[in-house]
């Protein structure tokens, strides 16, 4: 025990002088180097980016031999906060606390939302006039998962760069067009970081990381994560469509791709087949045998399962989202998706705000 606690004190020492020996990190900034971090927690917060971000601090601070990273956890009324997987996490703070602290040796450097489901019936004045301040006084704003929509609702994400979960982009686009939101890991635009969660909280934090301290320090917190790269910004959410749906045909993946980026003006079958260099006959006939449906019907159902995003994430009145998916009305609308997922799009409204509600009287309870 002692040799143990002799060690450690020596590589805080030898930190001082820019090199950590007990785990080889030679370190570009001092033991004076350090950022106070408030995580933020909204109800239904998603753990594993939480814990994943905290996680990749805690294990720097361990290489460093300091801590050059602290962070405490705040609510809105200083009380647990529920996770999307019912896992309650104490606080350390209220919102009233924070606000207080902007004016004083407790400010801190940065400050993340966390939250995940549910995220758009979360509209707090207060969070918001608390987060605009933070950001007035250069506190560095972060969310992570669905949190770009609580910082785009405190109007901070006008004009900038964000990421958010690719399940809750298009909900997202349509709340906010201002925002400039990629369907990226992460992204960092000045002094605002966003990011999709899971497991890219951890590759946000390590950006931060190598900001402040260098690429030696990021390699070996990789290492204690198990972690075999370290993945760029702009990396793909979801896997590349040839995982994803298990087809190998190259001209069927590029149709794919052009029938996903034409949702609300939907391609002619004739302007498909121009642009990928093959006859209509051809395409139904390599859909059926890659997709077991015609290529019709696959268009179909994407535009479906956007419009199905939209009414679980967003007011959208239906015929709008009629609208932003390609359908000419209403009605058809509504006779495709009943057709569909066995219910209308008021229905499935309804189910996702009794759904909504349930949750917050158990977060309530």
């Amino acid at each position: 025990m002692l040799l143990s606690l002799l060690s450690h004190q020596g590589c805080e020492i030898r930190a001082t002088f820019g090199f950590c020996q007990e785990h080889g990190v030679e370190m570009s900034k001092t033991p004076s180097t350090k950022r106070s971090i408030v995580f933020f927690l909204v109800p239904n917060f998603t753990l594993l980016p939480f814990a994943g971000a905290i996680e990749t601090l805690r294990i720097a601070n361990r290489m460093l031999g300091y801590n050059a990273y602290e962070w405490r956890l705040a609510s809105t009324d200083g009380e647990k906060v529920s996770s999307s997987s019912g896992i309650s996490i104490e606080v350390n703070t209220s919102l009233a606390d924070e606000r207080r602290f902007l004016s004083g040796e407790n400010r801190p450097n940065m400050a993340i939302v966390c939250s995940g489901v549910y995220v758009e019936d979360f509209n707090n004045k207060s969070v918001n006039a608390w987060l605009r301040e933070a950001y007035n006084r250069n506190v560095a704003i972060g969310s992570l998962c669905t949190g770009a929509h609580v910082l785009a609702q405190a109007g901070l994400l006008n004009g900038k760069r964000c990421a958010i979960h690719w399940e809750n982009l298009p909900g997202f686009s349509e709340a906010f067009p201002q925002a400039e939101v990629y369907a990226d890991l992460y992204e960092v635009d000045g002094n605002l970081y966003t990011c999709a969660g899971g497991t890219a909280s951890l590759d946000m934090m390590l950006n931060l990381i190598g900001q402040d301290f260098g690429e030696a320090l990021v390699n070996r917190v990789c290492e204690q994560h198990l972690t075999d790269r370290v993945r760029a910004a702009n990396d793909r959410q979801r896997l590349p469509l040839r995982a994803r749906l298990g087809v190998q045909n190259n001209k069927v993946l590029q149709i794919i791709e052009l029938m996903e980026a034409n949702l609300s003006e939907p391609l002619s079958l004739l302007e498909i087949a121009d642009q990928v260099d093959l006859s209509r006959r051809q395409i139904e006939r390599l859909f059926r045998q890659e997709m077991g449906r015609s290529p019709a019907r696959y268009y179909l159902e994407i535009r479906l399962d956007r419009a199905r995003h939209l009414l679980v994430q967003s007011s959208m009145p239906v015929v709008e989202v009629a609208v932003a998916c390609g359908f000419v009305s209403a009605s058809h609308f509504s006779k495709c998706y009943r057709e569909l997922f066995g219910r209308s799009p008021q229905q499935e409204r309804a189910e996702r705000k009794l759904g909504a509600a349930s949750n917050r009287a158990a977060v309530a309870a």
